[in-house]
């Protein structure tokens, strides 16, 4: 995708800054204005970043469904986007919210408070 080509905009990486603090709740917030403003297809990819922060939001909440649910979701509008797309490692957020899904998928409803934190993704940024 062309779109993919460009500089992250200023609010990708404001919320990206905010998505990696673990301030999830406010990634929200800031990927949000973005992907509503954005009318091309690359407004999928905020929305799946997004998304996977919100996961991690429900997580802290120990609401596993929604965990789940944003997880899987937020990881299929980022698929498209792969390997890479406005500097952002798709691929590797991709595969590490995999692996928070599998262990959260394993913990179950009744365990969530055990979950690994080490194993919340960050949001790394491709050198040009």
């Amino acid at each position: 995708m062309s779109d993919c080509a460009e500089s992250p905009p200023p609010l990708l990486l404001e919320g990206i800054a905010q998505f990696n603090r673990g301030e999830y709740f406010e990634q929200h917030e800031t990927l949000e204005l973005l992907w509503r403003a954005e009318p091309r297809d690359v407004r999928r990819l905020y929305q799946g970043i997004l998304q996977i922060g919100v996961a991690f939001h429900h997580l802290r909440r120990l609401n596993h469904h929604g965990t789940v649910y944003m997880l899987t979701r937020g990881a299929r509008y980022l698929a498209p986007f792969a390997p890479r797309c406005q500097g952002v490692d798709v691929e590797a957020l991709l595969a590490d919210a995999a692996a928070a899904l599998t262990e959260v998928e394993r913990l179950g409803p009744d365990r969530l408070a055990d979950f690994d934190w080490h194993l919340a993704p960050a949001v790394r940024l491709c050198p040009p």
